[in-house]
């Protein structure tokens, strides 16, 4: 008696210290069966989930190397010869089928990749193009700054020269628009 009073562990109803027990739910809707799963899976997170393996695709078998009944065409052939046939043609339009569709995804494939890379390809145009942009940016900011700082200089030497050779230019601008007469009047008849 002691040692049947002894395997009776926690875990046995009427005991006290056993796991709760838990209301039986039945998932009425898809929402539900997942929403039960995962509370679940939620109620000891240390545990790890089980992460099924992606199913194997389904590949056709083999064509066989050698065919030892191969069938004749010769009238008489005995009624079990037609569902041998039928058996064989329905496997090879399954493999022919299987070989069109490895082909169709391989071409998809193909078609993604060579897309990625124009995408790529484009990608590294817009920012060589961009990059040369900046470069001139920068390479002309760098120009002023040079010039300024170099008229800053020279700008105490040059300073009586620049207002006698402003003075020229305005004289000049001023026989430069006299000069030019309108060639036609627009509006008058």
């Amino acid at each position: 008696m002691a040692a049947h009073a002894e395997k009776s562990g926690p875990g046995k109803p009427g005991k006290p210290g056993g796991k709760e027990a838990q209301p039986l739910i039945i998932a009425k809707t898809p929402a539900e069966e997942q929403r039960l799963k995962l509370e679940r899976l939620m109620r000891n997170p240390d545990k790890p989930a089980p992460i099924p393996d992606r199913p194997k695709e389904w590949n056709p078998r083999a064509p066989p190397e050698f065919v030892r009944d191969v069938m004749g065409s010769s009238a008489g052939a005995g009624s079990g010869e037609f569902h041998v046939y039928r058996h064989l043609r329905r496997r090879e339009y399954q493999r022919q089928d299987f070989l069109d569709r490895i082909a169709e995804k391989q071409d998809k494939d193909q078609e993604y990749l060579d897309k990625v890379e124009l995408n790529k390809q484009s990608a590294e145009e817009r920012t060589a193009k961009r990059r040369r942009k900046r470069d001139k940016l920068k390479q002309k900011k760098m120009m002023v700054k040079k010039a300024k700082q170099d008229a800053e200089k020279d700008g105490e030497d040059d300073e009586e020269e620049s207002r006698a050779s402003s003075e020229e230019e305005d004289q000049e601008k001023e026989a430069d628009d006299d000069a030019e007469a309108p060639s036609f009047i627009m509006g008058r008849k």
